[in-house]
């Protein structure tokens, strides 16, 4: 069998830009999809009652290891500040600056984590940091059996840097997550299960992989509850 073919276009949030900041700026404007923070992407609400029309099987996890996604947060996008950190400072607000960090090292800050409807504080610290995460909407695991072993490995760093790929969240939420794909793990808050099933389906789109018959049939229950929505939630 073949993997699940891309869903529509119309499903699917413009292509994220490329990054245009040069090393030792600070870029803070980017939406979770990639997209101006002023303009979210947002999904039509055509045909968002049916997740991709087939499935394939995973994978097995042979092989897989977090190394083969390269480095944990790289700076791939060069703007003189690594993954985490950019996403800290696009997710939180009320943030801090640790000084003479070129404006990168977020050291406080307050999430409105999107997978628990709380508000969280974030403060940088050996004992405190745990309490948000950086969750990859895909996770690693399930991207690496559903077609991620297929990329190449500076792809898959990509992949594991990508803006779209990653939300600032609740620690213990991202722990129960896991590497649960849509059929295993939802967030608690109903009203984010929208925006996130439909940036499962985009991070899936973008990279070529595929689902499973038990993820499609989760993500059709989710999306059949969906009128348009915004693709990164934000």
């Amino acid at each position: 069998m073949q993997p699940a073919p891309l869903p529509p276009s119309s499903w699917l949030p413009p292509p994220a830009a490329e990054p245009s900041a040069q090393p030792g700026s600070r870029r803070r404007t980017l939406s979770p999809a990639g997209q101006p923070a002023t303009r979210p992407a947002t999904l039509s609400k055509q045909p968002t009652s049916s997740p991709p029309s087939r499935s394939k099987d995973a994978a097995p996890k042979t092989g897989y290891d977090r190394e083969e996604f390269g480095p944990a947060w790289q700076d791939t996008d060069h703007n003189g500040c690594d993954t985490r950190n950019d996403i800290l400072a696009r997710d939180l607000t009320k943030t801090t600056l640790k000084p003479g960090t070129n404006n990168c090292i977020v050291l406080t800050g307050s999430l409105a984590d999107p997978y628990t409807a709380t508000t969280i504080a974030f403060t940088r610290g050996s004992k405190t940091s745990s309490a948000v995460q950086i969750d990859h909407v895909v996770a690693l695991s399930d991207a690496w059996q559903k077609g991620a072993q297929r990329l190449s490995k500076a792809q898959r760093t990509v992949f594991a840097n990508d803006p779209l790929n990653l939300l600032a969240a609740s620690g213990p939420a991202n722990q129960q997550k896991s590497d649960g794909d849509a059929a295993t793990w939802l967030p608690s808050s109903k009203a984010y299960r929208c925006p996130y099933v439909a940036r499962q389906i985009s991070v899936k789109a973008k990279y070529k992989l595929w689902v499973t018959q038990a993820e499609r049939t989760a993500m059709a229950a989710v999306l059949a509850q969906c009128g348009g929505t915004v693709a990164g939630g934000k």
